[in-house]
């Protein structure tokens, strides 16, 4: 699917759209992406997983021509330190600079939130993904093993300005 990124527009997630989320959601289940043990619980209550913090977290949705293609969320993990969660990017429209749009949402507010460090994770199959995070300055911390698979923790210090992909 071809499609231009002026028509892609980043806004906070909204209740409705939940079932979109989902979908997303499952893909990455479907895929190997979620872990085993991985509800998806946050998704199903985005208030408390990502609104019910005084602005400290956020969530945010891709949408083109009024159809959500994408989401990532940030939650506070500390202070100075929060987490980038659940970027997806629907099948059809991966590799089109939509997850590069959501990374730059992701990273500017914890920017003006001023979070130190931002810490993810992501299964080491998703090359892409990884590509995506190191062209924005993410650094691999470490490899580990959960659930029989190799996840990988990246980090990156917002002491200095983030690379905009």
């Amino acid at each position: 699917m071809d499609i231009s990124l002026e028509r892609v527009e980043i806004r906070q997630a909204r209740d409705d759209d939940h079932a979109a989320l989902r979908v997303l959601f499952q893909q990455g289940v479907v895929e190997g992406q979620v872990r085993d043990n991985d509800t998806g619980a946050d998704i199903d209550n985005l208030h408390e997983g990502y609104f019910a913090d005084e602005g400290h977290s956020g969530f945010w949705v891709a949408v083109c021509d009024g159809q959500v293609i994408g989401m990532v969320g940030v939650q506070r993990t500390a202070e100075n330190s929060a987490e980038i969660r659940r970027l997806r990017v629907g099948h059809d429209y991966r590799r089109r600079g939509v997850g590069t749009l959501l990374m730059k949402e992701a990273l500017s507010f914890c920017q003006r939130h001023g979070y130190l460090k931002i810490v993810l994770d992501v299964r080491i199959e998703r090359v892409p993904a990884i590509a995506l995070f190191e062209k924005f300055g993410f650094q691999l911390a470490r490899t580990r093993e959960v659930d029989g698979r190799k996840l990988l923790d990246f980090y990156i210090d917002l002491y200095r300005e983030p690379r905009n992909g």
